[in-house]
């Protein structure tokens, strides 16, 4: 969250920055009309209490003169029940205060690009090539079902909607996904970590998803647990009020996770397919920074993520996202899009984010600069390094062939046993 302080302090500048994300709200009124009464609470509070203190000495003079104290004595009593009631008062408006930043995106970074919608995001670059397909080419989940992968029938009938079951190769596919993303991320340096898949309030509060996005979660009923929506929210929960030496920065650490999301809103969008799943796997990458390096950071967090992509041979766009399609945490952000034949469009297939210290704020985690007598808060990143569904999607739509038959980038054959091609058995 934002600096309470920094935000009493720069009201304007906070509404200035947060009208870049083209939202009506948060509200900066309400926060004007809290402060101000917290202000003025504050100042009648000091006012009575240096009162009190004056009478106080004044009841010693008089006890010590043998005079009649009582009247004063009385009035200051009258005095601290006032007193009483201002601090309570006090406290409410400072939870009204504390309620309300937990609701307030972050601030675009000055190097995101103006905009309020998607269609304003620029293109930062991009890598290879669009296939040329001499047949008309097929989606993914046609691909999928007729070569006897991918059955959303069945689970539709063990589950519901927006859920699926894979067969076979499909299954031997994305756990090869899965281990070449993870083994791309060691090489560049990322420490694997297997985190819980069900996380507290606390946690997802530290993030960012509550208590604003409470909606997208599945909650355990009669808990205060949730099933995690992606594995940023346990990795970056690991330093949660903890401080690091700055020698330790950065920290980088790469997780295999399922996803689950609720896809609120998302009514009528990609009903058919894998792009939008209530469960999904993820390889999540994960970095601590020190805030002076922390852009420098998300460029080669980004890079990293783009590596799985190039080596195998997907043609793809970076995009740099507007102040109004950033997420609610981000300041600054990159997508990458992978081209998908089938549909005839760029996708989604990843998201590199930096927080600044807007994440380690909610969750406290700070570190300690040599010979500082001071910690102060590190700057979290994160990025999908890669969606394994989305990844499997890509590949299946780029690697198909006139005859329905799928040929698989090299680079993932030695993690299925040698296979080249998906063909109709």
């Amino acid at each position: 969250m934002l600096d309470l302080k920094f935000v009493q302090k720069n009201l304007d500048a906070v509404s200035q920055g947060l009208k870049r994300r083209c939202k009506t709200e948060p509200d900066v009124a309400e926060f004007a009309r809290l402060d101000e009464a917290r202000i003025a609470l504050i100042r009648e509070a000091e006012g009575l209490k240096a009162e009190r203190n004056q009478g106080s000495a004044e009841v010693a003079k008089l006890k010590r003169a043998g005079q009649d104290a009582s009247g004063l004595m009385a009035a200051l009593s009258q005095m601290g029940e006032r007193i009483k009631e201002l601090d309570a008062e006090l406290a409410v408006i400072e939870t009204s205060e504390s309620d309300w930043l937990l609701k307030v995106p972050n601030i675009p970074h000055e190097s995101t690009p103006e905009g309020c919608s998607e269609e304003e995001n620029p293109v930062i670059r991009t890598w290879g090539k669009k296939p040329s397909l001499n047949f008309a080419p097929k989606e993914h989940w046609e691909l999928g079902q007729a070569l006897g992968g991918l059955d959303f029938e069945r689970a539709g009938k063990i589950t519901g909607s927006r859920f699926c079951v894979s067969f076979g190769w499909a299954a031997k596919l994305e756990r090869a996904l899965a281990a070449f993303m993870l083994d791309c991320a060691a090489e560049n340096g990322y420490t694997e970590v297997l985190p819980p898949f069900i996380v507290n309030r606390q946690a997802m509060t530290g993030t960012g998803q509550l208590p604003k996005f409470a909606e997208d979660l599945f909650k355990i009923e009669g808990q205060e647990y949730y099933l995690i929506p992606t594995a940023e929210v346990p990795v970056t929960n690991l330093h949660a009020a903890e401080v690091l030496d700055e020698d330790e920065l950065p920290v980088a650490y790469c997780a295999l996770t399922p996803c689950f999301r609720s896809e609120a809103g998302s009514y009528g969008k990609d009903t058919k397919g894998l792009i939008r799943q209530h469960q999904f796997h993820k390889v999540e990458l994960v970095r601590f920074a020190r805030p002076e390096t922390s852009m420098a950071d998300l460029e080669l967090l980004t890079g990293h993520a783009e590596m799985v992509l190039q080596r195998l041979g997907l043609h793809y766009r970076v995009i740099a996202l507007c102040g109004g399609d950033l997420g609610f945490s981000s300041a600054k952000t990159y997508d990458i899009e992978v081209w998908l034949p089938g549909q005839g469009k760029y996708r989604e297939i990843s998201s590199c984010s930096n927080f600044l210290d807007f994440q380690a704020r909610r969750a406290n985690i700070r570190f300690k600069a040599r010979g500082a007598k001071k910690s102060e808060y590190l700057h979290t990143l994160n990025g999908s390094g890669l969606a394994v569904g989305r990844t499997l999607v890509a590949v299946l739509e780029n690697g198909q062939q006139a005859d329905g038959s799928v040929v698989l980038p090299e680079a993932l054959r030695p993690y299925m046993k040698g296979l080249a091609k998906i063909e109709m058995k």
